[in-house]
């Protein structure tokens, strides 16, 4: 199994998609970098329950996006914790670094938290965002993202946003990078 791939960007730039344990120290940076984002816009950090063991394959996968060698963000993905459907992933922690927006990584490593997903046999996935990020919700909606229930410590909480999608496709035997 690929634990890595290179993905090339936008601007030519070349993405390298590697998984690591979620306490790896440049997983834990960019959770820091990310956990800040949401204190600079809702006056606190994501307070939802978050053990690493559950982002340990097969049960999950944690992405980091390096661009020349510097990490630039991350994703996710969880087995999802409600509901009876052992076919429902959670994406948790998609973040990309101020200085590498806007040149198509939060796609590409979306699109690789997905696949990953799919190929561990998950069908769907869900995510809670918020109304203070319009460029996630935007991203999310351009993917085909839809509202779903509210789940967790934000369920029915003001700004929070609950969205989802199918992956459908069967799942070939070729190997993919990243699978878990």
């Amino acid at each position: 199994m690929s634990t890595s791939a290179d993905v090339r960007l936008r601007d030519g730039s070349v993405a390298r998609l590697r998984a690591v344990p979620y306490d790896d120290p440049v997983a834990r940076d960019l959770v820091a970098r990310v956990q800040q984002e949401y204190v600079d816009r809702y006056g606190g950090p994501d307070e939802a329950a978050v053990d690493p063991a559950e982002f340990v394959p097969p049960a999950g996968v944690f992405l980091v996006a390096e661009v020349g060698g510097e990490p630039a963000g991350c994703g996710a993905w969880r087995r999802h914790g409600e509901g009876d459907d052992p076919t429902v992933a959670e994406v948790k922690r998609v973040y990309v670094a101020p200085a590498f927006r806007r040149r198509g990584l939060a796609q590409v490593v979306v699109a690789a938290l997905e696949e990953s997903a799919r190929r561990a046999g998950y069908r769907s996935v869900v995510l809670n965002s918020g109304d203070r990020q319009p460029e996630a919700l935007a991203l999310y909606e351009g993917l085909g993202y839809t509202p779903v229930p509210g789940y967790g410590i934000y369920a029915g909480g003001a700004g929070a946003v609950f969205l989802g999608r199918e992956l459908g496709g069967d799942v070939d035997e070729e190997e993919r990078p990243w699978a878990s």
